[in-house]
């Protein structure tokens, strides 16, 4: 059975506490960075975008990965499963750190927009290291209460 953890608002298992906070190394000038997420925004409302805004906050300066909704349905197609909130911002902060670490990372960019198929590489790369996530809804939802 795997141990909860909760922060940021989110609770999820083990498996997922990797990018949610973390350092990587800048590749260029090798000052480390601190990463740590902060807000997940459907874009459709804010932008008009069909994506999914996830919010970090690198060396102090805000960062936003932008997913692509078509990544959740790609995923669904593919295996029957959902891309829950928790496994997006797994997804968005692996590609922050992979973006810093490989000199794509830019210290005053403040917008990343994946594209489908990026977004399907960093998803998949999550889940090679981490594992499928569970079938059941990860926040367990109360029983309704009987009168």
């Amino acid at each position: 059975m795997r141990q909860l953890v909760t922060g940021g608002g989110l609770c999820y298992p083990q498996m997922f506490a990797m990018y949610e906070e973390f350092d990587a190394v800048e590749r260029w000038s090798k000052t480390r960075v601190h990463c740590a997420y902060q807000a997940l925004i459907v874009a459709i409302a804010t932008r008009h975008a069909d994506a999914v805004d996830i919010k970090f906050l690198a060396a102090g300066r805000p960062v936003w990965i932008s997913l692509p909704c078509l990544m959740w349905v790609e995923y669904e197609r593919e295996t029957g499963r959902k891309v829950s909130d928790p496994l997006a911002v797994q997804v968005a902060g692996h590609f922050l750190k992979y973006a810093i670490e490989s000199g794509l990372y830019a210290g005053g960019r403040e917008m990343y927009s994946l594209t489908r198929p990026q977004a399907m590489e960093h998803l998949q790369a999550v889940l090679r290291e981490h594992g499928e996530p569970p079938q059941q809804p990860i926040t367990p939802w109360p029983e309704p209460l009987r009168y």
